[in-house]
């Protein structure tokens, strides 16, 4: 990053500075924080996710999207996940979703810390927001932090690709196996 951090950003600093830049970042709600590139599979599992996504919601006031529409958590804090649903309608123009309801994140080895810990505890800030799932890129397989109210502490799930995601605050189920449609897992299991 080529940019003095003499002092900490606002939330409109790091959206101009971030409009500019050839590389992702998401905001700590001090400073930008370099985002790591993904695998090919993580690319077609994201690109899965929306696809299944998009067309469950279709003809719904909830829409999916991703990675490059942010989530304000705590504080000025903001993640850029890899898909969010909200039900809310905004502008075109915007670079904050609303009322976010679902939130995905598709592991990377470098992300895992980042994943299962500090964005557990960013995700659970955001009142509106009911599901966290974190998905395996090495394998198949999601862990889904689920609640009921946005003041409750998530509860664990663990689903395979046998078993089927819902969501029933947007009405959709997914059956976690199509979220790994033509996804190569033989580099990732090899061992020497």
């Amino acid at each position: 990053m080529d940019v003095a951090l003499a002092k900490f950003w606002t939330v409109e600093q790091f959206l101009s500075w971030a409009a500019r830049q050839e590389g992702r970042y998401e905001f700590d709600g001090r400073q930008p924080v370099a985002m790591t590139g993904g695998s090919a599979n993580h690319s077609r599992i994201t690109l899965n996710i929306h696809g299944a996504l998009r067309t469950r919601l279709r003809g719904t006031p909830c829409s999916s999207f991703g990675p490059d529409l942010g989530v304000r958590t705590i504080g000025d804090a903001i993640r850029y996940p890899d898909a969010l649903i909200t039900c809310t309608r905004f502008a075109g123009t915007e670079k904050i979703a609303p009322d976010v309801v679902v939130v995905f994140e598709v592991l990377n080895p470098d992300s895992g810390r980042r994943d299962r810990i500090e964005k557990v505890r960013d995700y659970a800030a955001v009142a509106s927001i009911m599901h966290y799932v974190i998905v395996e890129s090495s394998g198949s397989g999601l862990l889904v932090l689920h609640r009921k109210q946005g003041d409750a502490a998530f509860t664990a799930l663990t689903l395979t690709s046998e078993d089927v995601l819902t969501l029933p605050e947007i009405g959709i189920q997914v059956p976690v196996a199509e979220f790994y449609e033509d996804v190569d897992f033989a580099d990732t299991t090899q061992t020497e």
